[in-house]
């Protein structure tokens, strides 16, 4: 017998989200705890006929969230694949869940760009969490640009802190203008591509800005994050999956990449984001977006209700360290989000100059 589950998630997030379940392994284990917390409206439903499904639905009664389980013969890859491939679909969430380790899988999903994957056994509570967090930043549009409208706490940048940061970004960008264009140079007659790589980053209370750096990866280096996944040195060994990226020895980084990541020259143009305002000098490091949706509970969002910064306290405290775990990076943000003031900020920038050369080629 086989089960599709709408589930209204509203009590978690405050609006609706329609939810399709298919499977028969891990429906009860599943079904059964999400019932216990969220209204279950039960449909019969399999890989051979969601396809149909999805057909014969209306824009407006298209189920928001698709929660699948994998099948041996791989038949959810293909439908998966052609999910992708519909237009219609693209907004969908989608969710693969397994009751067989293999490791071939979580690459294969990885590619399919499905929003998570999970293997049998995994805490009910994670799933639950991590399905409010999807409905939130994915069906809540524009995303994270209205969250932003809604955090519990607003954050105001002091005004001795944002003076210090024009007046100390101003002189910098004037200062270091000569040097700006010989790395230009350098970087444009060793790879083709713009100078300035420019990425959506997360910053203070959730809003979006284009985060600058000099470029040192090859063109295209975002589309091969999946395929390095083994590489992270914050992967969880047994999930497969982190909230931070950072590979040791990226074989995406140029020569001069190297020189200048290694040097965090790479890091110069965000002083034009410090003097624009869209972080300071000293804060939490602002996170792409891929990364900011893995900070899924109340416990880690606090780092996002202090400032973003062009240095920090994981900077001047175990950067580049391999046996810096993900846990300390984001106890370091929550703690200086909670604890900052001017003397700490003077600290930071003092101790960030000795950190500036990495040991570790990450």
């Amino acid at each position: 017998m086989t089960l599709a589950s709408q589930i209204n998630l509203s009590h978690q997030t405050g609006v609706h989200a329609k939810i399709a379940y298919t499977g028969t392994e891990l429906r009860d284990f599943v079904v059964t705890e999400l019932a216990s917390q969220f209204d279950v409206d039960q449909h019969e439903l399999d890989l051979n006929n969601l396809e149909q499904y999805l057909n014969d639905q209306s824009l407006l009664t298209l189920p928001d969230i698709l929660i699948i389980e994998a099948d041996k013969k791989e038949q959810w890859v293909s439908l998966i694949s052609k999910i992708r491939k519909n237009p219609l679909l693209q907004g969908m969430i989608i969710v693969v869940l397994s009751v067989f380790s293999n490791k071939t899988w979580k690459g294969k999903a990885m590619q399919l760009k499905i929003h998570d994957f999970y293997t049998y056994p995994f805490p009910i509570e994670d799933l639950t969490e991590r399905l409010g967090f999807l409905v939130k930043f994915k069906l809540i549009k524009p995303k994270l640009a209205e969250l932003s409208q809604t955090v519990d706490v607003r954050y105001q940048m002091p005004y001795y802190k944002r003076l210090f940061d024009i007046a100390v970004s101003g002189g910098a960008l004037l200062m270091l203008s000569p040097f700006f264009l010989i790395i230009a140079a350098l970087i444009r007659l060793e790879s083709k591509g713009p100078v300035i790589y420019k990425s959506k980053r997360v910053g203070t209370g959730y809003k979006v800005f284009n985060f600058y750096k000099f470029r040192s990866m090859r063109t295209g280096a975002d589309q091969e994050i999946a395929k390095l996944a083994a590489l992270n040195q914050y992967t969880d060994t047994e999930t497969g999956k982190s909230a931070f990226v950072k590979i040791k020895d990226d074989p995406r980084i140029t020569r001069i990449g190297k020189f200048i990541r290694n040097t965090s020259i790479d890091e110069l143009p965000q002083l034009f984001n410090v003097l624009k305002g869209d972080m300071s000098l000293v804060g939490n490091r602002p996170l792409p977006l891929y990364e900011a949706e893995m900070l899924t509970s109340n416990e880690w969002t606090t780092r996002f209700l202090g400032p973003a910064g062009l240095t920090g306290l994981w900077q001047i405290s175990k950067r580049g360290k391999e046996e810096m775990s993900e846990r300390e990076r984001k106890k370091l943000d929550n703690y200086y989000a909670a604890n900052y003031s001017f003397w700490l900020d003077l600290k930071i920038i003092i101790g960030t100059f000795p950190a500036l050369l990495q040991k570790e080629k990450v």
